[in-house]
């Protein structure tokens, strides 16, 4: 805990077994009240190394659903738990757990709703292997993001998030895309909703058993998240109403 705030950190999870040790090891548990991972229906033996590590909490779902879909299954499980903060991190070693401890106390003592890792800041993501396509489509599209919808975030793109548990009972994440376009969408609900969001420098590290999503699908996610800027944009003037942002 941190300001007496239960700290509990989900592992969204496919084809994570080379690396999920390595992640789990690194979790800062002195800060650390708990943590879930949420299997989506992987082809190697995930499941089996998070039993062997211990993790309190293994979610398993019975068909590949998607990256947002595998998120959802973590919140809501987080927020069952009575979360005060909850961490998205991914289990596939991108991303450092070791900076858990100062994206935490950042929400516990009540700065920000959300605080992003990162990868932009600093030279983080291209000293770190991020393909140069990659690194010039996430300028590209958090150029347009924060033009639309009037924000000032290094990257809406990073998959290392840390939220205030009372904020994310405020949206409704449900009935988001199971995509990776999941991601965008609710970083989306935070600004609508006037969240505080804070953003810390961090490395990224680039390898071979680090998840990825190839040219196709990053052009799709891409259209995605131009889709939810507009949106954005449209609901805020009130030339539209789109369900995203129903109820906020």
């Amino acid at each position: 805990m941190i300001n007496n705030k239960k700290i509990i950190v989900v592992l969204p999870a496919y084809n994570a077994a080379k690396t999920l040790q390595k992640t789990f090891e690194e979790i800062p548990f002195e800060v650390v009240d708990d943590v879930i991972i949420t299997d989506d229906f992987s082809k190697d033996n995930t499941i089996t190394i998070a039993k062997n590590l211990g993790i309190n909490h293994i979610l398993s779902h019975n068909r590949n659903k998607g990256y947002g879909a595998n998120q959802k299954t973590c919140y809501k499980k987080a927020l069952e738990l009575n979360a005060d903060i909850i961490v998205m991190l991914h289990p596939d070693y991108q991303y450092t757990p070791k900076l858990i401890p100062a994206m935490c106390t950042l929400v516990a003592n009540n700065l920000y709703d959300v605080v992003l890792g990162s990868r932009i800041l600093s030279k983080g993501a291209l000293q770190g292997g991020m393909p140069l396509y990659k690194y010039v489509s996430n300028r590209v599209l958090t150029f347009i993001q924060n033009v639309l919808m009037n924000q000032k975030i290094s990257e809406y793109h990073t998959g290392y998030r840390c939220f205030d548990a009372r904020l994310l009972q405020k949206i409704d994440f449900e009935n988001n895309s199971d995509d990776f376009v999941f991601d965008n969408e609710i970083l989306a609900q935070c600004c609508f909703l006037k969240a505080r969001i804070g953003e810390i420098s961090c490395p990224a590290k680039y390898f071979e058993e680090a998840s990825s999503i190839n040219f196709l699908r990053s052009v799709t996610y891409g259209l995605g998240v131009v889709r939810v800027a507009v949106s954005y944009l449209l609901q805020k003037t009130r030339l539209g109403s789109f369900s995203l942002f129903k109820n906020l």
